[in-house]
């Protein structure tokens, strides 16, 4: 097994992509434990060196160790995320502890902390650039941060927290990833009034996957829950799905409720040990935001600038929904989509059933890839000869204006049972310079969960789901168009509160004409899109806004309190999350339902004390998407200089310095208030 495993070697393909047909779900724990033990050797080398420790045989040696443990869990994790059966995930609940006391292993190795502070406090900067010294200052805070000056017991107790937290958030990951295909919800030709076409067409498509021709399907997958949510007329199958989607986790076998409750008290006992009195004290001092007071300064003037208009919005919205069903009626969570939906629709004469024969996926895909052309040069071939892990992905060449390679990008369109549910980007391989001076490129990943063909139909996109390629697509770009020393520093390898910037500033661009007419023609015609539903989309763009930005911000409350605790909570989880959100809350709370149980995000994605970046992000995004607007949005000019000042420059400066290099000052709320509408809406 091992004489074969293609993780052992660098993979000799062309521009060493991922053989993904050599490799078997067998392989990656062999690799893994491999990989940790050439870690370990390279780590050893640093710390037996005779000579004096400097940066580059201690900083930039330790930047570059394990290069085979990188290449697997470089593959790994995507697989876990992407292609998970329950054999991998099987390897992962073995490895997770052993990967966690590897890592720590090293941060907690004292011969080694002694050489990186030794050259930290011996650092001379006039001797080294801008990414020297970030690379320095980012490796020997990551050593404190990782409990590097902890002595006795309390080093042995963050050792013991960090293995238990890694196999704390593994259980939160995966029960939510087994808990999604459970639910189903099987119609009869009875309950499918106010169901367009296109969500019929899934929906049978579905229930055929299952040797079901008599009955149509519904799951929890968003392309599938989302649009019956919006359409059926149904309210009883509504809130029987809404209790589906939102019970979920809360018990059984993949109950997370305990889960949640464990690993918020362990991250808040890791954070007291490092001196902190909250985890989101700890978290943010590695961020833009720098302390909790300063996120909830942005929360709290986000919800005094947007929850009256969200109010102000609800009610018309409840007079909406009374004059449609001929009585008072009260809005129940289950039925916002389906009213919001439809007081849109009289207000501007359009949805998302109008546009979609005009989002065919493919040409979708030649839009995304026509918008990088035009704004940064990026060509995008397809490359059919890389093996895919699974056949429904495809593979991209990209390459700049003169052919030179910038990366390679994977696209990963439709749900399957082995997949999480949402959207995101990760990367097989990230950019950096290699011993040799050799510029190692990127290889990109976009996974997503959109609207399948049928068998009559291509798919078929929401705007909103045009939304999320382009957001995805940010990322991807910010990887792309790295140009960095530092694997470490690489990309989107920069403060979570920063992360979303490129991504949300795409966003930006569904809105606009000039893009829209890039691409959306009608499937079957080839007309381009009318220009009376360009400006009715236009003109809709601001509806729900309030309402979107105040259930973001209900999220990024109730991260914050789950990670401000200060003593260990074994409370009710439904009358924590109630506390947390009421500030915001919309609706009155639904016995059983409940969001923190589900919330892979801030529990087991990363974002923990972490979610108020989106809305962070937005208000640095809308700035700068103001300049485009001032400047041309296809300006090359100014493209070239986000590139420079932002998209290329990862975590290699701080990012406000990086910003305001491209803006010229810091970024204001008042854009994202402007494009929102809300400006107008506070002063009518």
């Amino acid at each position: 097994m091992i004489k074969n495993n293609i993780f052992f070697k660098p993979f000799k393909t062309s521009g060493g992509a991922v053989p993904f047909d050599r490799i078997t779900t067998a392989d990656y724990e062999p690799a893994i434990r491999q990989g940790i033990k050439e870690h370990d050797d390279d780590v050893n080398a640093i710390v037996d060196n005779q000579e004096e420790a400097t940066f580059e045989n201690t900083i930039v040696a330790l930047d570059r160790a394990g290069e085979m443990l990188g290449r697997v869990l470089g593959v790994f994790y995507p697989m876990l995320s992407a292609n998970a059966d329950d054999a991998l995930m099987a390897v992962s609940e073995r490895m997770a502890p052993v990967l966690s006391e590897h890592f720590n292993s090293i941060t907690l190795n004292e011969r080694l902390w002694q050489r990186v502070k030794y050259v930290h406090d011996h650092f001379d900067i006039a001797k080294h650039d801008i990414e020297d010294q970030r690379l320095m200052q980012e490796t020997y805070d990551g050593f404190v941060r990782s409990g590097a000056n902890l002595q006795g017991a309390d080093r042995e107790r963050y050792r013991q927290l960090s293995k238990r937290l890694s196999e704390l958030t593994l259980k939160f990951d995966q029960n939510a990833l087994k808990e999604t295909p459970k639910y189903e919800l099987w119609l009869t030709e009875d309950d499918l009034a106010g169901l367009p076409e296109s969500v019929l067409d899934a929906a049978k498509q579905a229930a055929k996957d299952k040797n079901r021709e008599d009955a149509w399907l519904v799951t929890l997958d968003a392309p599938s829950y989302g649009p019956f949510m919006k359409y059926s007329d149904r309210r009883d199958l509504r809130e029987k799905l809404y209790k589906m989607y939102n019970r979920q986790c809360t018990s059984g076998e993949f109950c997370n409720l305990d889960v949640l409750r464990d690993i918020a008290n362990t991250r808040s006992e890791i954070a007291q040990l490092m001196g902190c009195k909250t985890f989101a004290d700890y978290k943010l001092q590695h961020t833009m935001a720098q302390t909790p007071q300063n996120v909830y300064n942005m929360l709290d003037q986000l919800r005094a600038a947007y929850l009256p208009v969200e109010r102000s919005e609800m009610k018309r919205l409840q007079e909406f929904a009374s004059q449609q069903e001929g009585k008072p009626i009260t809005i129940m969570p289950w039925d916002y989509s389906y009213y919001s939906n439809k007081e849109k629709d009289s207000m501007f004469e359009i949805n998302d059933e109008l546009l979609r024969p005009y989002f065919e996926l493919g040409s979708v895909t030649r839009g995304v890839f026509g918008f990088a052309t035009r704004m940064y040069g990026l060509r995008f071939v397809p490359n059919h000869d890389a093996q895919v892990f699974h056949p429904e992905v495809e593979v991209y060449d990209v390459t700049d204006e003169d052919g030179r390679a910038v990366g390679m990008l994977y696209l990963d369109f439709f749900p399957r049972a082995t997949k999480q549910s949402g959207a995101w980007m990760t990367s097989f391989r990230e950019q950096y310079i290699d011993d040799n001076g050799n510029d190692v490129r990127p290889h990109v990943t976009l996974t997503m969960n959109f609207t399948r063909p049928t068998e009559s139909k291509p798919s078929l996109l929401t705007v909103r789901e045009v939304e999320t390629f382009m957001h995805e697509f940010g990322h991807a770009l910010h990887q792309l168009l790295s140009r960095c020393k530092y694997q470490s520093l690489s990309g989107t390898n920069v403060y979570r509160d920063f992360v979303e910037v490129p991504s949300q500033f795409n966003e930006n661009y569904v809105y606009e004409r000039e893009f829209l007419d890039s691409f959306a023609h009608h499937y079957q015609t080839g007309e381009p899109v009318p220009q009376e539903l360009i400006d009715r989309l236009l003109a809709s763009s601001q509806y729900g806004a309030a309402y979107a930005c105040v259930r973001q911000l209900g999220f990024g409350y109730l991260d914050m309190a789950w990670h401000s605790i200060t003593e260990p909570y074994e409370g009710d989880d439904f009358q924590f999350e109630y506390n947390a959100v009421k500030d915001v809350r919309t609706f009155d709370p639904v016995e059983g339902c409940i969001m923190s149980p589900q919330f892979t995000h801030i529990f087991s994605g990363g974002y923990a004390a972490g979610y108020y970046g989106y809305k962070w992000a937005e208000v640095i995004e809308c700035d700068a998407f103001e300049k485009f607007k001032q400047d041309g949005i296809f300006n090359r000019d100014t493209a070239r200089q986000w590139v420079d000042e932002v998209l290329s420059r990862g975590g290699t400066e701080a990012p406000m310095t990086l910003y305001k290099r491209f803006r010229g000052c810091e970024p204001h709320i008042d854009a994202m208030m402007h494009r929102d509408g809300i400006d107008k809406l506070k002063t009518s």
